[in-house]
């Protein structure tokens, strides 16, 4: 079957998911005004409850304390018994959560806005990541800049956040992807399609990035996420229902995460190389590629959550979408974010 056809099926399949969950879930009126879906932290649980959580992940660097945590067994001291599932690309694990078969998944901040918009009943309850250089457009020595974009095969994947640089990136240079050849194929693909001289640039994300810049002595970054700081960053997403159900296993999934932000600052090193191994990549590979990476903690969720992040950065995020086609609808970003959780990770 043609990729394109493929596409078109997952997109197709996962219009029908979405369609199934709103279904059932949009009787539920167990929404507040501030937070929409948030629970009150006095009926939240002390302990998690019992049960397999299942997440969602994708070979990205953002997500990696996870994978320190999962290593560490960070998930068992904090009472939780977590199922990892591994995908390969958006499309992959957005029509898994739309299928209710994730009680929890790692996305970036636009996919939220589009599931959102779209009507899935899903709410934003911890900020993991944002990506300075970690995200990028390569390219090689014929390419010196955005405008030499014009009449090249671009490789980036639709929909995702490669497709949201590349959208800003042209638009600030007065183009658009009508100006450029382009190559729509997995993140995963893009830089190895680059190295093979398949295409004249690639969008992509870490590892594939370093990979690309080793293999190519020409390559180098031609733009990245932190020419518009917040605009390629992750969030971890839970369904109303699940918000219902597990309130106590949301409590300390975040309580997880921070600590896993904190062995990472204590042992970057160690940390590192576990996060490598879970991507696919060679101790030591990515060392440089971690610096285009920052995250968040409890209390940085804490200020940011009820800060800038709600204030200016998922506004920005559902501009550049929007701007890009890749959000139609309208959605309130404030309506979709709940810190009650992370307020009683806190404490």
């Amino acid at each position: 079957m043609p990729r394109s056809a493929i596409r078109l099926l997952c997109a197709a399949l996962l219009l029908i998911c979405l369609t199934v969950v709103v279904s059932a879930c949009g009787s539920d009126d167990d929404s507040d005004s501030n937070g929409g879906g948030g629970s009150d932290t006095a009926s939240i649980p002390d302990n998690p409850e019992s049960g397999k959580f299942r997440m969602g992940i994708e070979p990205w660097l953002g997500y990696g304390p996870w994978r320190v945590a999962e290593k560490q067994g960070l998930f068992e001291k904090n009472g939780l018994d977590v199922e990892i599932t591994n995908f390969d690309t958006d499309d992959q694990i957005n029509a898994a959560f739309a299928a209710d078969k994730l009680d929890g998944t790692n996305i970036a901040t636009h996919t939220a806005l589009r599931f959102a918009a779209s009507g899935l009943p899903i709410k934003i309850i911890l900020l993991e990541d944002l990506s300075t250089t970690a995200d990028a457009i390569v390219s090689g020595s014929d390419v010196e800049s955005i405008q030499d974009l014009k009449g090249k095969k671009v490789a980036f994947e639709e929909g995702t956040t490669s497709d949201i640089l590349l959208s800003y990136a042209l638009a600030q240079n007065g183009m658009s992807k009508d100006d450029i050849e382009p190559v729509p194929i997995p993140a995963a693909n893009a830089g190895a399609a680059f190295i093979a001289g398949k295409v004249d640039v690639a969008v992509t994300y870490e590892p594939y990035l370093t990979t690309a810049l080793k293999q190519n002595k020409d390559a180098k970054l031609l733009y990245t996420a932190g020419e518009q700081a917040g605009l390629v960053g992750d969030v971890f997403v839970v369904s109303d229902d699940t918000i219902k159900n597990r309130p106590g296993q949301l409590v300390a999934l975040i309580k997880t995460w921070d600590q896993a932000v904190k062995a990472y600052d204590e042992d970057p090193e160690g940390s590192q190389a576990i996060i490598e191994e879970a991507v696919g990549s060679k101790p030591g590979q990515l060392k440089t590629a971690f610096d285009g990476v920052k995250f968040y903690d409890l209390a940085q969720n804490e200020s940011e959550l009820t800060g800038t992040y709600v204030s200016k950065t998922i506004e920005d995020v559902k501009k550049a979408a929007t701007d890009a086609g890749l959000l139609e609808g309208e959605v309130d970003p404030k309506d979709i974010i709940v810190v009650d959780f992370v307020e009683a990770a806190a404490k």
